[in-house]
């Protein structure tokens, strides 16, 4: 699996994902798979790199919808 390009994801984001690979290597894991790991858990929290623009809105739900 090719390893994409980092450049959109925000400081804090490459910041949290070397935290958390340091955390997996520190399990025993090697670096590649720390760094897919870290990365996927980046995603998972954030939901994957800066997302702006026109038309992107944070979605509310209306009281009585589930």
């Amino acid at each position: 699996m090719p390893q994409s390009d980092k450049s959109s994801y925000t400081d804090k984001q490459k910041r949290q994902a070397e935290h958390i690979e340091a955390g997996y290597e520190k399990k025993g894991l090697s670096t590649k798979s720390a760094e897919a790991r870290a990365w996927a858990t980046v995603n998972k929290i954030s939901g994957g790199g800066k997302k702006s623009g026109s038309g992107r809105k944070k979605t509310r739900l209306r009281s009585g919808q589930h």
